[in-house]
């Protein structure tokens, strides 16, 4: 599913924020956006790769999260990236989002971060209509703030969270992160990386997609199932001293953000996630549709192994 373009659209509708994305200011571009919506993330993805660009980005005092390899190097960039990368952006656009909508968020800004974690976390291995429900059951039952949640009974959270994945771990998960939150940020999120991935339940993926919705900080990309399968069928990524495919998500993101422009880092994902959900599909992609099926390495190769193991069964 598409947990940053859910998030976007069910949580933050109503906070004023500036995203900085690109948009010409002497040396650097920079886009503001007033309460970003779905289409707006989904336009900024759409719209053509700006060339020789830099991003600025918002990071809160003490924040001390950085790695070498994750400074966002340009070299050794994958041939015709960009070709590739307006190739699905053209795909992208003919893609249904009719059911997109964003629904009414009235909480405080403390309030609205936690619903942001809560959420991300019930979205992990879930799909995106059974995590709306859970969301939405939650909300209905006054338990979307960190007090609520400590105090409530385990064997309610999962009753109402059913059938997220892993729901049971999840119900566990989301007391003790609220005690958590309770007791050192005073009902509030952390904001930073580090204290992100100390919360039970979290990990890189769920951490740099808080960062990103909650306190509007782009510390990495979002990497999903979709993300990490599609860059290693183009041959974007690859383990760190070898031409081997990367094995998990978190190894596709340290990958990828060594040479992919940093304005791209937040709309890679919708953008993939997309062309994931309907052209570049797990079993049996469908490389005939795809425009840019010439540049992939992969091109047909899954597809017709899938038909030959069919004839032979």
């Amino acid at each position: 599913m598409s947990v940053l373009v859910y998030l976007v659209r069910i949580h933050v509708s109503s906070i004023t924020r500036t995203l900085c994305f690109s948009s010409k200011t002497n040396s650097h571009r920079v886009f503001h956006i007033s309460n970003p919506s779905v289409s707006q993330i989904r336009i900024h993805a759409m719209n053509k790769t700006p060339k020789n660009t830099t991003q600025k980005f918002v990071q809160p005092e003490g924040s001390a999260y950085t790695e070498t390899s994750e400074l966002g190097q340009f070299n050794e960039c994958p041939a015709n990236w960009e070709y590739v990368l307006e190739g699905i952006r053209k795909m992208s656009q003919s893609i249904d989002t009719s059911g997109d909508r964003e629904d009414d968020d009235i909480h405080p800004p403390k309030e609205r971060r936690f619903v942001v974690l809560a959420s991300t976390l019930l979205s992990s291995q879930t799909k995106e209509h059974i995590t709306r429900g859970a969301t939405q059951r939650l909300r209905q039952n006054g338990l979307l703030t960190a007090d609520a949640l400590n105090n409530a009974d385990e064997e309610t959270i999962k009753k109402l969270i059913y059938p997220v994945g892993f729901y049971i771990r999840k119900a566990s998960n989301l007391k003790k992160m609220a005690h958590i939150c309770l007791t050192k940020y005073d009902g509030d999120i952390p904001n930073t990386i580090e204290e992100l991935l100390s919360l039970p339940g979290v990990g890189p993926k769920i951490a740099h997609l808080v960062m990103i919705i909650a306190w509007n900080n782009v510390q990495g990309i979002c990497v999903d199932t979709h993300v990490h399968r599609i860059c290693n069928r183009l041959g974007w990524v690859s383990r760190s001293g070898t031409k081997q495919r990367t094995s998990i998500p978190e190894e596709t993101r340290k990958a990828l953000q060594q040479w992919l422009p940093r304005e791209e880092w937040v709309a890679i994902n919708p953008l993939l996630v997309g062309f994931g959900r309907t052209i570049c599909t797990t079993l049996r992609p469908r490389c005939g549709e795809c425009s840019v099926s010439k540049f992939c390495p992969s091109a047909f190769k899954e597809t017709l192994t899938s038909s030959s193991r069919s004839n032979k069964s």
